[in-house]
């Protein structure tokens, strides 16, 4: 009997107690001494002929609030990492709950419901059934009618303690022994070990197998189909080469519109980009830089009193404000805005442009083709930033209407 890491393949270990201390050394390695997570698993392969064929994964249960090194996320981080695993069809969930808690509130049997709605591949693992409060049983429960699942409820099979089973037997199952009665009946919850799991394993890749056959059959046809195609390939071939070109175009086309809509297949960890960055700029930058202008109130006041006046000329000044009077002020205020906006036409430019160059990247075995798609794609990039510019730089004044209406003129908060 022997094991070995993944991590340290050269090495066997024969005594299981250095298995233990290799664990926890691993785990200080990826995670650190305080408390940390890490996605990357630890795989450890055991070699023996008292062992099952039988891959187990230990997933940690959900932490709440986290404590030492753990991140502020580290509930979603942690059932991002469980979900990757129990989405897996051909996998087998072992939820695992305690018998003095509430169902309703058990953690992994509702991460189970949200991946096998059905219960077609949960097996409902009981324990601390010796905790239970007096004048309580689990009898529902281990009867699968509280939750019903198609693979039953079980509890360990290794007691708590010596006492455990007769504490049991006695208090949650009166007139007779638990162990006997749900070995004697076709109940669904029995005693929980290896055998067990690895025979509903078993039942589950054989129900598994037709639709297995079926996706590597249409997959085997797929390849067969293009084998076939370059049977007859010629390096040299204008349609083949046509074909590449416009399919290194097209991808270019997705890759820049995924990396503005934030729908891409790879997530840049690092820093803001594409989309996001040019979200960050109309949000935060820009209002930042409105923010940052300063205006005398007083000068505005006087400014706006003197329009009105100079409207009214010779006429004695009225309680509304002459439209004339009103768009002078405005537009007038206006025009200080033309600065932080253009600053902000130049940063979403630049960070266009950026983008561009990054989906550029994957046609580095082709200089050429990347170079004049970089050409092209700026190009009319700037074309409309020109465009661009001149709509947001304030127009000229319309000329002067000949008569105010009624109808156009605002009230004044002013004086």
């Amino acid at each position: 009997e022997y094991a070995e890491f993944l991590h340290c393949k050269s090495k066997k270990f024969t005594d299981f107690d250095e298995v233990r201390q290799e664990i926890e050394a691993e785990t200080d390695r990826v995670t650190g001494t305080n408390k940390g997570i890490s996605p990357v698993p630890i795989n450890l392969r055991v070699y023996s002929p008292h062992v099952l064929n039988l891959t187990l994964i230990d997933l940690p249960g959900i932490t709440k609030v986290p404590v030492g090194d753990q991140p502020q996320d580290i509930e979603f981080q942690i059932r991002d990492m469980i979900l990757q695993f129990i989405s897996r069809e051909s996998s087998l969930i072992l939820a695992v709950t305690p018998a003095n808690m509430d169902l309703a509130n058990s953690d992994a049997l509702k991460m189970a419901k949200e991946v096998d709605p059905q219960g077609l591949r949960t097996i409902g693992v009981i324990t601390k059934l010796d905790l239970m409060d007096e004048g309580t049983d689990a009898r529902d429960v281990l009867e699968n009618k509280l939750l019903p699942l198609r693979r039953g409820a079980a509890w360990p099979g290794s007691p708590v303690s010596p006492s455990a089973p007769s504490r049991l037997e006695k208090r949650d199952f009166p007139g007779g022994t638990a162990h006997s009665r749900l070995e004697k009946r076709d109940f669904p919850g029995s005693r929980l070990s290896f055998p067990r799991p690895l025979q509903q394993l078993t039942n589950h890749i054989r129900e598994s197998l037709p639709s297995l056959r079926s996706k590597l059959q249409s997959q085997l046809l797929s390849l067969e189909k293009e084998v076939e195609e370059y049977k007859n390939f010629r390096p040299d071939d204008p349609a083949r080469k046509t074909k590449a070109l416009l399919q290194m175009v097209q991808q270019f086309g997705v890759d820049f519109e995924k990396r503005i809509e934030g729908s891409g297949d790879q997530v840049d960890t690092l820093e803001l980009s594409g989309g996001a960055r040019i979200n960050r700029i109309f949000h935060e930058r820009f209002p930042f830089e409105l923010v940052k202008m300063e205006f005398d109130e007083k000068d505005l006041r006087r400014e706006i009193s003197y329009a009105i006046k100079n409207i009214h000329g010779v006429r004695q000044t009225g309680l509304f404000t002459p439209d004339l009077a009103f768009e002078a002020i405005v537009k007038k205020q206006v025009v200080k805005l033309k600065e932080p906006c253009l600053k902000c036409v130049d940063l979403v430019i630049q960070e266009l442009i950026n983008t561009v160059r990054q989906c550029t990247s994957k046609l580095g075995s082709y200089p050429r083709l990347r170079e004049e798609t970089e050409r092209i794609v700026t190009t009319h990039i700037r074309e409309r930033e020109g465009k661009t510019k001149d709509q947001v730089s304030p127009s000229p004044s319309p000329a002067p209407p000949e008569q105010e209406s009624p109808q156009n003129l605002i009230f004044s908060p002013f004086p």
